[in-house]
């Protein structure tokens, strides 16, 4: 499936509205170049798990940031990683099994690390404020 959106809350809205679907263990792969949407993404993925958290930011130095919400939202960002990193060496196994949704930034650094059920959500950027989101992986209804 691909959508269109056509600035940053848009975007944020389509996630949103992707989120009520998300079950406990989901995994959400998010790649696509810098700036192109993939934390905004992530926050409206917050706003539709009910997190109260104001500000959702890329966990670009820290790994990983834990939001509570309807269900537990882990939000990790591997862009300082090297290609090839396995999951396991970086102790994320424990996400991986657990109860809360899990975005990856920058997934595609674990090359082929990430179980079969992971949803992949590519954005494209068409022009500065436009972005093409490509759903793949796990069937989900957007």
């Amino acid at each position: 499936m691909n959508c269109t959106t056509h600035s940053p809350e848009e975007t944020r809205e389509l996630a949103a509205h992707f989120a009520t679907d998300l079950k406990p263990g989901d995994i959400l792969a998010l790649n696509g170049p810098l700036g192109s949407g993939k934390t905004c993404f992530v926050q409206g993925i917050a706003r539709g798990l009910g997190v109260t958290e104001r500000y959702i930011t890329s966990p670009t130095f820290v790994l990983v940031r834990e939001y509570q919400g309807r269900l537990p939202l882990y939000h990790i960002d591997l862009y300082r990683l090297a290609p090839g990193i396995e999951i396991g060496m970086l102790g994320l196994d424990e996400y991986l099994d657990g109860d809360g949704i899990i975005a990856i930034e920058w997934s595609e650094k674990m090359g082929e690390g990430l179980p079969e059920r992971t949803i992949n959500i590519s954005i494209e950027c068409i022009d500065e404020m436009a972005r093409e989101i490509i759903f793949s992986g796990e069937s989900r209804k957007i």
